[in-house]
């Protein structure tokens, strides 16, 4: 079929599509009534197009058969739809929920999608202890302590915990680490901790210092500084001038904190700003999160498929994905009124159990703040836009550079790692044109080649990639770490395969410093570029991706096996009875040497557990 015949069909063959679409979605309206509930389209291959919710499901289905009157996005899933499935619900508010719920798991390609949709972490002072511990903490908020955030990103919640060692001294070892010491650690010398573990500070003190902290973090810093200063004048007129000085610094760096993130809105203590931006094609929402008086932070979200929604829009969808699994504010600000405020703030109390405030401020502070997100969510787009045309003009390049048939849209970069044969993994990490595609990583460990085999763990490894390859989308370029050996062993695979992908390995120079890597290709001399070349440095970005995953994985798998205890294989020693014993004895070798009486005052071990466990180490 010539060019000009296919263009010529084509609208037909769409014209044919949105009949059988419109039809379809009619038969369905046909059995609906006025009742809330979640409707779903349904492409031929089973998979769901778009998740939506209705107040009346028959006068909202119905709705989609007006196709006029549908955005093109909209039109496009009409004529893809196969099958609709359909739920009711008690109530349009079970509506709203179920559809977030359904639209964050399934991620339809028609629905306006929070892409990233990871957790926020918090601080997490702990309260099962005698001694309480300081901690990042991200997930369900299971572990029993105070919980304060949300932070907008780790960094902040290190800075954070960082400024709780300083001022207040709280530790932040495990509790098997901190029952294992005999004399304090690197973190008492140098004042970040007052060695509880060794009892150079007794429980009151440092149950103080805790509360103390607490009220920092809930922005009571006149009440803490005020106390720390009346305890810097004790020592001073009892002439301790050293320890005094120390809470003299300590409250200076309370200071120094209180001026950077303190603000002082009337009406702003706990909020979320929320600002949404459309610009080029993109849409970017950005969120300032303000807790207990201070800015902890900002996070930028990036909607798919929100190119031909209006911001109110957009931002409607946003505000139940967002609110899926984070509790708001008590006082949310928008800058773009949305459609059924009553109804989110009503689901968001059902789900949280507190109903926030939702307000669009045009004038006043409120509204400088919002300005100051959007200025925020403009410059995103902009670096975004900025990277991602230098991105593709290194994608171009290497096209040019490695003579590759087209420009790459999908590269893999693969890399092993293990300590001398031990803990062996591969990772493959995927690029493309908009950045590091981590949803695609995988990790893999060696079932049949010898751990200490690079050669052979690749073949393994690539061997099991290609296996998938109806599963996952074939690369267009594989970059391997490593020279001319490994490029052999990838290529053997390939033609073992009956694929025709280029693959380049990359390998450092004599003396295995950056900035001296060579390239190898099938057939072709090796390459070697200079020093300050973007796309040596690019290639270097990439490779060093795959080395970081790689490593990451390793050191979980060494992490995991180094915390296994002895009692992992004693029948009946579950996770609870594990921590009484170890918190008991100190360490599974103290357990193993323990009499049957001993074991038998641990809280939860009886005599039979405890014979149990003695004859397990004294078989």
């Amino acid at each position: 079929m010539t060019d000009e015949l296919l263009d010529s069909v084509k609208p037909l063959l769409m014209r044919d599509r949105m009949a059988k679409g419109i039809q379809i979605i009619r038969d369905v309206v046909h059995t609906l009534g006025g009742e809330p509930g979640v409707y779903r389209m349904i492409n031929a291959a089973g998979d769901v197009l778009y998740v939506g919710k209705a107040k009346n499901l028959k006068k909202r289905v119905v709705s989609y058969t007006h196709i006029d009157k549908l955005p093109n996005r909209l039109q496009r899933m009409v004529s893809e739809t196969h099958t609709m499935e359909i739920v009711t619900t008690h109530t349009e508010i079970e509506a709203l929920l179920l559809e977030s719920n359904l639209i964050k798991r399934l991620q339809p390609r028609y629905n306006v999608l929070l892409k990233d949709d990871k957790s926020f972490p918090y601080i997490l002072i702990t309260k099962d202890h005698s001694f309480p511990r300081v901690l990042k903490h991200r997930g369900s908020h299971s572990i029993p302590g105070a919980y304060f955030g949300p932070f907008a990103n780790v960094a902040a919640v290190d800075e954070a915990i960082l400024v709780l060692q300083k001022i207040f001294n709280l530790r932040t070892c495990t509790d098997t680490y901190f029952s294992n010491r005999t004399r304090p650690c690197l973190q008492y010398h140098i004042k970040r901790c007052t060695a509880p573990c060794v009892k150079r500070i007794d429980e009151v003190a440092y149950h103080d210092a805790v509360q103390q902290a607490k009220d920092f973090l809930l922005g009571k810093t006149d009440v803490v500084q005020k106390a720390l200063a009346d305890k810097m004048m004790t020592y001073s007129e009892a002439m301790e001038f050293e320890k005094a000085a120390q809470i003299r610094d300590k409250i200076k760096l309370m200071t120094e904190i209180q001026s950077r993130q303190r603000i002082n809105i009337s009406g702003v203590r706990d909020a979320d700003i929320i600002g949404i931006v459309k610009h080029g094609g993109l849409c970017c929402v950005q969120v300032f999160f303000f807790r207990y008086g201070r800015n902890f932070g900002t996070a930028s979200f990036f909607l798919a498929h929100a190119k031909d929604e209006d911001e109110s829009v957009s931002l409607g969808a946003f505000l139940p994905q967002f609110y899926d699994e984070r509790s708001p504010a008590p006082l949310v600000l928008l800058s773009h009124n949305v459609d059924e405020v009553e109804l989110i703030q009503a689901a968001l109390e059902q789900k949280h159990g507190m109903k926030p405030v939702i307000e669009m401020p045009k004038q006043g502070v409120k509204a400088d703040l919002i300005a100051h997100a959007l200025k925020n969510a403009a410059d995103a787009i902009e670096r975004k836009v900025s990277d991602a045309d230098n991105l593709k003009s290194l994608f171009q390049g290497i096209q040019t550079l490695f003579d590759l048939p087209k420009v790459p849209e999908r590269i893999e970069i693969y890399d092993n790692s293990h300590l001398q044969g031990t803990h062996a993994c591969g990772v493959m990490v995927v690029a493309t044109p908009d950045g590091f595609d981590k949803k695609s990583y995988r990790k893999f460990t060696p079932k049949e080649a010898a751990t200490n085999d690079d050669f052979g763990m690749m073949r393994e490894f690539l061997k099991r990639r290609f296996q998938r390859k109806d599963d996952w989308a074939l690369p267009d370029l594989l970059l391997i770490d490593g020279g001319a050996g490994q490029l052999s062993a990838v290529e053997s695979i390939l033609t073992e395969m009956s694929l025709d992908i280029p693959t380049i390995g990359i390998a450092k120079g004599p003396d295995r410093n950056a900035g001296r890597e060579r390239f190898f290709m099938k057939n072709r001399d090796e390459i070697q570029l200079p020093p300050h070349d973007p796309f040596l440095h690019f290639l270097q970005r990439l490779r060093d991706e795959a080395h970081r995953f790689a490593i990451g994985t390793h050191r979980k798998m060494r992490q995991k096996t180094l915390t296994k205890s002895a009692l992992d294989d004693i029948s009946g020693i579950g996770a609870a009875r594990k921590k009484q014993l170890l918190l008991h004895f100190g360490s599974a070798k103290n357990v193993a040497n323990a009499g049957i009486s001993d074991l038998e005052r641990v809280d939860g071990i009886n005599r039979a557990v405890a014979q149990k466990i003695y004859d397990y180490f004294h078989e």
